[in-house]
């Protein structure tokens, strides 16, 4: 009944391998485990083949990014229903997908289970990326189903495979971020509302600062692309924080343009070395995306 999917890229998934094998043993409905790699390192890749067993397992010969390699799994899976983990997940629920087959029989489109940060402060060198995900991305379910389509998160959620055949990611985005965010924009187009749970996993790659700076300045490009190819402009904004200050003070931007190209390098170097505050990265990101975007975008 359940096709579990997991993009592989560089990073040691034996752990949630191993999780989901113990509890995919318990359960009374068939599931399947598929693991497409998206071109990691060699050594990643002699890993791999070394911990997949009898799971079907595809190597790509060239990486294709977030959102294709997420609709390939169509060429592969079986079963009626996809669930999408991200390989540095970690479960630590016994019921993990016990969780999701029980809310199956209410037959949903869409389930996101949400995610979570550890509670334990890391070092200097990781706190933005911690910080900001215990602020902005550990949310309860309660909060979620405040604007479920704006709480779509592609790290643990369960999917129609018929419905996901029909939408698909969108391929023109091939970096990092807001793959999540057109997606539930377009669910929210075709009146699928998304179902959330209580059933997270936990986070376990706190990337360095500069790591997470670099993503964020990927998520920044992939939000200037989407604007060029996308009639969903007013859907984006209440959807993107950052698109809606950019637009209420869009008079601004050619006055503050200069200001940011000044103050933005030292922003950024006081936050890869060890700065955590979301205030600041907020205004790092407004301040890159005002320097690299077009004025008539």
């Amino acid at each position: 009944m359940i096709t579990i999917c997991i993009p592989l890229f560089n990073f040691d998934a034996t752990g949630l391998i191993i999780e989901l094998q113990r509890q995919m043993e318990k359960l009374s409905i068939p599931c399947e485990l598929i693991l497409i790699d998206d071109h990691s390192d060699d050594s990643y890749k002699e890993y791999y083949r070394t911990i997949v067993g009898d799971h079907q397992y595809i190597e790509l010969p060239e990486n294709v990014g977030r959102a294709r390699i997420r609709n390939l799994f169509l060429q592969y899976a079986t079963f009626s229903y996809l669930l999408f983990l991200d390989c540095d997940s970690i479960i630590h629920q016994s019921d993990f997908l016990q969780n999701y087959i029980s809310i199956i029989s209410e037959h949903p489109d869409v389930v996101c289970g949400g995610r979570v940060y550890p509670l334990e402060k890391p070092d200097q060198e990781h706190q933005l990326r911690w910080k900001y995900g215990i602020q902005r991305e550990s949310k309860r379910v309660e909060e979620r189903k405040k604007d479920p389509n704006r709480s779509f998160m592609t790290n643990n959620f369960l999917i129609k495979k018929e419905l996901f055949q029909e939408l698909r990611f969108n391929e023109r985005l091939t970096k990092y971020g807001h793959e999540d965010t057109l997606f539930g924009i377009e669910l929210a187009k075709k009146g699928i509302s998304i179902t959330h749970i209580e059933n997270p996993v936990l986070n376990g790659d706190i990337e360095t600062n500069e790591v997470f700076l670099t993503k964020t300045e990927e998520g920044m490009d992939n939000i200037i692309q989407i604007l060029k190819f996308t009639e969903i402009k007013k859907e984006l904004i209440h959807n993107i924080s950052l698109l809606n200050t950019y637009f209420r003070f869009k008079a601004l931007a050619p006055f503050l343009k200069p200001v940011f190209k000044l103050i933005n390098p030292i922003i950024r170097a006081g936050l890869s070395k060890g700065g955590s505050s979301v205030t600041l990265f907020n205004i790092y990101k407004l301040g890159y995306f005002i320097i690299h975007i077009k004025s008539s975008d």
